[in-house]
């Protein structure tokens, strides 16, 4: 576990929707900087799929199968900061890594 609580709880808060704005501006950690950038993209991906609830029958299905996608990647970089881990998550780490 992390020893300073605030240090977690930001990189919680990174995984959380537009929270991610919160963390995203404390440079003083470079632990809730990296989850802080990973959150910030899985919440761009989340925002893109509101373009997909026009397009009939298959939005539905792709915003479905992405959403679901998006939920288990946000878990994953939870579980990865309450282990204190710095772990990419797949392709999202790749792409945060740009930023």
């Amino acid at each position: 576990m992390i020893n300073n609580k605030r240090i977690s709880i930001l990189s919680v808060l990174s995984y959380l929707g537009p929270l991610c704005f919160v963390p995203l501006m404390n440079r003083d950690s470079e632990f809730v900087h990296f989850h802080a950038k990973q959150g910030l993209v899985l919440w761009a991906i989340s925002n893109l799929l509101i373009v997909f609830m026009l397009v009939p029958f298959l939005g539905g299905i792709i915003i479905k199968l992405f959403s679901l996608t998006l939920i288990v990647m946000s878990t994953i970089g939870i579980a990865n900061v309450l282990r204190a881990r710095e772990a990419n998550l797949p392709l999202i780490g790749f792409l945060a890594h740009h930023i």
